[in-house]
């Protein structure tokens, strides 16, 4: 099965693959021509916190604990009805969550 992926209107970038003298050339005619394309030192790159969360969470040899003897309990709890549930702090907890997520907060 063949699928192809249209480029969705964004501009096609070629890659240059060495000296292969098709595409365009890596090296710069005019020494300013290489200094306008070459990184700067002073250019920076700031994650927000989210991407950093984001990235923390990604980490493949992070493998999270769980209070297997909390799970037990919670679990015991549900089965024999015995588990309250606060109302009032889901929702300011999901009025948390609005608020990170960029929304209005409390109404």
């Amino acid at each position: 099965m063949n699928t192809t992926i249209p480029n969705n209107g964004l501009p096609k970038f070629t890659q240059a693959t060495g000296s292969s003298g098709s595409g365009p050339s890596t090296t710069a005619a005019n020494p300013s021509d290489a200094a306008a394309t070459a990184p700067k030192a002073d250019d920076q790159v700031k994650l927000t916190d989210s991407a950093l969360a984001l990235q923390e969470a990604a980490r493949t040899g992070d493998t999270s604990v769980i209070d297997s003897q909390r799970v037990e309990r919670l679990r015991q709890a549900l089965a024999d009805g015995s588990y309250k549930i606060d109302a009032g702090r889901i929702a300011d907890r999901m009025l948390a969550l609005e608020q990170q997520l960029g929304g209005t907060g409390k109404a």
